[in-house]
C-alpha cells in the first residue's frame, strides 16, 4: 500500500507546476497534502478513482489540508476537537479497517519564535490525540511537522540552532511523540543517511546546493514497523519549496 505526503505550498500554484503529473504517476493509495491555501469552491479537482476530503482554514489563503484515497474510509474527522487549534484546517483523520491515517500540517513557530508557546501547546495536544487513536488501532501519521528532529536532518544545524523548526523545545516534543509509540519510517530504514531533505528555502540557491531540512514525515505505530517496505523522498519533484515523501507498507 503506497502513501504519499506533500506540502504543496498553495495547490493552485502547484497545479501549474506539474502536481497532477506527479499525482498520476506515483499512483498512491492514499495521498495527503498540506498548505493547500484554499477555501471551499476555489478549485475543481475531478480525479477518477479517489475520494476527496478537505479541511479549510477560516483565514483565506492560509494553511489547509486534503486527503485523496482510493478506498472510502469508515469515518473522517476534521481537526483535533480543540477550538483553539481547529480554525486553521491543520488535521484530517481517516479511519480504515486496520488503521487510522492522520494528515497534519504542524504550526510553524514563526520569526523570533513568536508562536513557540502556542506550538508547545499544539505539540502536546497532537501527541495526546495520536496516543488516543493508537489506543484503538494502529496509526499512520504524515505531513509537514515543521521540525528537523536531529542534526542529521538539516544541512546547517549549528547556525540554525534557535531558528523555527530546530529549537530544543520543538525537537524535544518530537522525541516525546516518537517515545509515545511512533516510528519515524525514513530513519527506521535509513538511520545514518545524510543529505536527505524535504524542504529548501527559496533563498540563496538552497535547493540547488541541497541546503535543506527534513521536516516532512511518515510516522507509524510501533506495531507497523515490520510492515515498512519502502520509505522515500522524491527530491527530484519540483512544484513547491517542499518535495513529496512516501511510504510503502506491506500487509
Amino acid at each position: 500500500m503506497r502513501f504519499i505526503s506533500w506540502n504543496v505550498n498553495g495547490l493552485r500554484a502547484c497545479m501549474k507546476k506539474g502536481f497532477l503529473d506527479f499525482f498520476n504517476a506515483i499512483d498512491a493509495d492514499i495521498f495527503g497534502i498540506q498548505e493547500t491555501k484554499l477555501q471551499a469552491g476555489q478549485i475543481e479537482l475531478d480525479i477518477d478513482g479517489y475520494f476527496q476530503y478537505w479541511n479549510y482554514a477560516e483565514r483565506k489563503g492560509y494553511s489547509g489540508t486534503a486527503v485523496f484515497t482510493k478506498e472510502e474510509p469508515l469515518s473522517v474527522t476534521y481537526g483535533l476537537d480543540i477550538p483553539e487549534h481547529d480554525t486553521e484546517g491543520r488535521v484530517l483523520t481517516l479511519e480504515f479497517d486496520g488503521f487510522y491515517f492522520v494528515n497534519v500540517y504542524t504550526p510553524n513557530s514563526q520569526d523570533e519564535l513568536r508562536r513557540l508557546d502556542y506550538r508547545m501547546k499544539w505539540d502536546n495536544d497532537f501527541r495526546e490525540y495520536i496516543e488516543w487513536l493508537a489506543g484503538k488501532k494502529p496509526v499512520v501519521a504524515c505531513g509537514d511537522m515543521n521540525v528537523a528532529h536531529n542534526e542529521i536532518d538539516l544541512k546547517n544545524p549549528k547556525t540554525n540552532r534557535r531558528n523555527p523548526g530546530f529549537t530544543d523545545e520543538e525537537r524535544d516534543k518530537f522525541t516525546k511523540l516518537l517515545a509515545s509509540g511512533m516510528t519515524d519510517s525514513f530513519r527506521y530504514v535509513y538511520p545514518d543517511l545524510t543529505g536527505a531533505y524535504s524542504w529548501w528555502s527559496y533563498r540563496g540557491r538552497a535547493r540547488e546546493n541541497n541546503a535543506g531540512w527534513r521536516i516532512d514525515y511518515f510516522l507509524v505505530s510501533e506495531c507497523l514497523k515490520a510492515n515498512i517496505d519502502k520509505a522515500f523522498i522524491c527530491s527530484e519533484i519540483m512544484g513547491s519549496d517542499h518535495c513529496p515523501v512516501g511510504l510503502d507498507l506491506k500487509w
